[in-house]
This record gives C-alpha cells, sequence and structure tokens, in this order.
C-alpha cells in the first residue's frame, strides 16, 4: 500500500553518521501504520521507525549508519523491510494494530542497502584536498580573541572573588560578635542565678549573729545581776 521514492544508498567514508533518506508516501484513502526493520539493528538509528502515514500524504524517515570499519564483504549483507497495514478507523493503541494484525492485512516491501564508494579519481582528488587543507597554516581560535577581553574577564573574575572574601569576612565579623553578646548574656544570668542561691544563706548568717549578739547580753545581764545581788548580801549581813 505504500510507495517507496528511494532506497537507502550510503556513500563513503564511513568515519562520521552517514544518513540516507527514506520517503514513504501513502496513495489511498485511509491512514496507514508503518514499521521500518533492518538486519543490522546495531549499525542503523532510523527516525522514526514507525508511526502513520495520513490518506493521501507522504513521510520522510532517515536511515543513519553509525561509524565504522568498512569491510566489502558486508556491502550487499545490509537489509531493510518497511511494513504496512491500513489503521482501523476507531484505532487507539498501534502496538496494539500490529499484535491483532492478520498475515493477510501485513504489506512490506523489502530494500537492500548499497555503500557508495568513490571513484579512483575522486580518491586522488580527495587525497590532494586533504594535502592542500593540511599545509595549510591553522590558528588557534583562542589566539584570535583581543587580549583587552582576555583581561577584562580576568579582572572582572579578580573583582568577583574579591567581593566574595570581603563578604564572608564580613559575615564572619557578624557572627563572632552574636557569639560574644551570647556569651556576655549567658555569664550575666549565671551571676544572677548564683546571687539568687547566696543571698539565703547570708540573710541566715545575719539572723544567726544577731541571735547570738543578743544571747551575749542576756549572759553578761545575768552575770552582772549576780555580781551585783553578791555584793548586796555582803552588806546586808
Amino acid at each position: 500500500m505504500d510507495s517507496i521514492s528511494e532506497s537507502p544508498g550510503l556513500s563513503c567514508p564511513f568515519t562520521d553518521v552517514v544518513t540516507a533518506t527514506l520517503k514513504l508516501g501513502n496513495p489511498t484513502d485511509r491512514n496507514v501504520c508503518f514499521k521500518v526493520k533492518t538486519t543490522a539493528p546495531r549499525r542503523y538509528c532510523v527516525r522514526p521507525n514507525s508511526g502513520i502515514i495520513d490518506a493521501g500524504t507522504s513521510i520522510n524517515v532517515s536511515v543513519m549508519l553509525q561509524p565504522f570499519d568498512y569491510d566489502p564483504n558486508e556491502k550487499s549483507k545490509h537489509k531493510f523491510m518497511v511494513q504496512s497495514v491500513l489503521a482501523p478507523y476507531d484505532m487507539t493503541d498501534m502496538e496494539g494494530v500490529w499484535k491483532e494484525a492478520k498475515p493477510e492485512e501485513l504489506m512490506d516491501s523489502k530494500l537492500r542497502c548499497a555503500f557508495e564508494l568513490p571513484l579512483e579519481n575522486d580518491k586522488t582528488h580527495a587525497s590532494e584536498s586533504n594535502t592542500n587543507v593540511s599545509s595549510a597554516p591553522v590558528k588557534p581560535e583562542l589566539s584570535s580573541l583581543p587580549k583587552s577581553a582576555s583581561s577584562s574577564l580576568d579582572d572582572g573574575e579578580v573583582k568577583k572573588i574579591t567581593e566574595e572574601c570581603k563578604r564572608l569576612q564580613m559575615e564572619v565579623q557578624r557572627l563572632r560578635e552574636e557569639n560574644k553578646q551570647i556569651r556576655e548574656d549567658d555569664g550575666l544570668r549565671k551571676r544572677k542565678v548564683t546571687s539568687m542561691v547566696s543571698s539565703p544563706h547570708s540573710s541566715s548568717s545575719q539572723a544567726m549573729t544577731k541571735e547570738e549578739g543578743l544571747s551575749t547580753r542576756v549572759l553578761a545581764l545575768c552575770v552582772l545581776f549576780f555580781v551585783i545581788g553578791v555584793i548586796i548580801g555582803k552588806l546586808v549581813l
């Protein structure tokens, strides 16, 4: 049901990714689901490798050959197959369509990949152009930059680093002051607690001193009264 306008033709060199394009057309009046398969899935990247082609339209499929060491014995071994099936009108899952499709409903087109090698004249011309290119002086891109730009960039970086150092120093100073204030507040709190704890002991010692002074006075008065009594007793006798 699909029409294929061209088959994959890949030209060397094969040290880089080489891309060929498949144009799949749908000449019918219904949507068509397609899927592209290959006998060398590790060598090729196909985008998109499956999808839907609307009625009367076409789609381009990119076949990308990954870099590899070319072997002349592999030039006719890589093959592709494009499968297609009419999409149901109420299709919601394309994977389900492929699973439920009957063999007689599937259509396929097989393709053989051809590696296009350069002719001897092309090889000679390519080697000469490579020699000319390699002999030409190559200047680093970095040297083309003006010195002022690089120096200004360095100055800007130095300025940023200096500002960051100043900011960090101010932050450290602020933290030190906060730590000092916290220590002072803690010491003041400890002194208050100590004074509150020691104040009952001082008051009790003062009370004991007063009581001792009072008892001493009473004892002295008693002794005085006793002496006076003895003296009066002797006078009376």
